[in-house]
């Protein structure tokens, strides 16, 4: 190990980590050359492709590496949450036949086609433009871009740089939420923590909200692919010696370390204009099923963020300003009050940081932290994060029915795949409340509200 290990948890969360492979790959991760401080993991760590989902490690621009396992299969998986003017006891008694129609128009499942037909043009204006082509298409509005990460559409990006395979998985995917962890959520917002930071977010207790969690579909899991082969066949890699295959790098400053960055921005812009197109369906969907008109529904977006995906930022390091490679795979970007990349917005309360928990028990919404900067490359957690595998949920739910227990807990649910609502069970995640409180307690963010699933829908 070039540099120590280091994991955000406590005693409680540390007994499930310990049984996890997830220990072994946060010092798989530390030998990695070029890597800076340290290799770290949030408190919903589990174990992934390479990289532990919830890890996180900034590398020098010069001799260190850009992995693909660091970014993941899914690149630029994110969540959107989505505001509204409405109250839970004016949605609740119409709550199923909005449900069903917001089934009927976005697309779900695996293979699912969504709402744009691109052609292979087209696709390539998405790559580099991002959200902003969706939204010159009239899904959505400019506004949109102002709340989104990066405005929407990370620099660098070069269509070019992506197979023809990979192209043609974006064709028609775009507007479609897939399947696995995937969801679409319409939550009340059952507790205010932070009124100050509440009421610059739009949020206050009882109101109707609508989390978006998807990501770059077929197009990033192909790019992905594409490049984890070009990188385990280049001579570069068998000079590094690493302890496992999966993190298969590049140097970044390397040519092919740059493409695979350039292509990694542009399935990430795919991304961000895949849950624009949805979130412009959901708008819709409600307008629709309640019969309101957008000034009454007051549809607005508060945030997306990436939670899977590299980037070029500045960090203190080693006691001086550095431009780094932070890679996240499975965290969330947690920037400050007063950053730089905070949209205006919210500069004078921080970065919204949104973190989904599970189908059944609730989710929330933070506030970054000056903390984040000093001890986690400004990083927080993702989500709850697994604690069984599909394969283990799925063993566990035989011979219950999930579908009456969360309707028993208030939670409506529509899904393409039983399978997946059993893989998907709230006992197959940690417990959101602990895994957030110790980002609360560690600094890396704060609580600002907790929010409570009233449906959901499932791939």
């Amino acid at each position: 190990m070039r540099v120590p290990g280091l994991i955000f948890a406590d005693h409680v969360l540390m007994k499930d980590i310990e049984q996890d492979q997830c220990l072994k790959q946060v010092a798989n991760v530390a030998h990695l050359p070029g890597i800076l401080v340290r290799s770290m993991a949030m408190p919903d760590v589990h174990w992934g492709y390479g990289f532990p989902i919830g890890g996180v490690a900034a590398f020098d621009l010069e001799e260190g590496v850009i992995s693909p396992g660091g970014v993941g299969y899914d690149i630029n998986c994110g969540v959107r949450l989505v505001t509204t003017a409405l109250t839970q006891d004016e949605v609740q008694p119409s709550i199923r036949p909005l449900l069903e129609a917001l089934y009927r128009d976005i697309p779900t499942g695996v293979g699912a086609h969504g709402a744009l037909k691109l052609s292979r043009s087209e696709v390539r204006r998405v790559l580099e433009q991002g959200s902003a082509w969706v939204v010159k298409q009239g899904f959505g509005e400019p506004a949109d871009l102002e709340h989104t990460e990066e405005g929407g559409a990370m620099a660098g990006a070069e269509a070019e740089n992506l197979s023809e395979r990979a192209v043609a998985r974006g064709l028609d995917q775009v507007g479609t939420l897939g399947s696995g962890n995937h969801f679409l959520e319409i939550d009340r917002v059952e507790r205010i923590y932070d009124a100050k930071t509440a009421e610059v977010f739009g949020l206050f207790e009882g109101q109707v909200t609508v989390f978006i969690h998807c990501g770059s579909r077929g197009l990033g899991h192909q790019v992905c692919d594409d490049f984890l082969k070009m990188m385990m066949r280049s001579k570069e890699l068998a000079q590094m010696n690493l302890p496992d295959r999966q993190l298969a790098s590049a140097l970044f400053s390397s040519t092919l370390g740059q493409r695979y960055f350039s292509a990694m921005a542009a399935a990430a812009n795919y991304a961000w204009a895949n849950r624009q197109v949805i979130m412009h369906l959901a708008r819709e969907s409600f307008q629709q099923a309640l019969g309101l008109s957008p000034a009454r529904l007051r549809m607005n977006l508060l945030y997306d963020v990436a939670h899977n995906i590299a980037k070029v930022e500045t960090h203190l390091v080693d006691g001086r300003q550095r431009r780094v490679l932070v890679h996240r795979k499975g965290a969330t970007r947690a920037f400050p009050a007063g950053h730089p990349d905070v949209p205006p917005a919210y500069r004078a309360v921080g970065q919204p940081v949104i973190i989904p928990g599970d189908m059944g028990r609730g989710s929330y919404v933070l506030a970054g932290e000056p903390g984040a900067m000093t001890e986690s490359f400004g990083s927080s957690c993702h989500g709850a994060g697994r604690v069984l595998s599909r394969k283990a949920a799925k063993a566990k739910a035989r011979g219950r029915s999930l579908i009456e227990e969360l309707s028993q807990a208030g939670v409506e649910i529509r899904f393409t795949g039983r399978s997946t609502v059993a893989e998907e069970m709230p006992e197959a995640y940690k417990d959101v409340d602990r895994v957030v409180e110790v980002v609360h307690q560690a600094g890396l963010a704060r609580k600002v509200a907790r929010l409570k699933p009233m449906a959901v829908i499932k791939g």
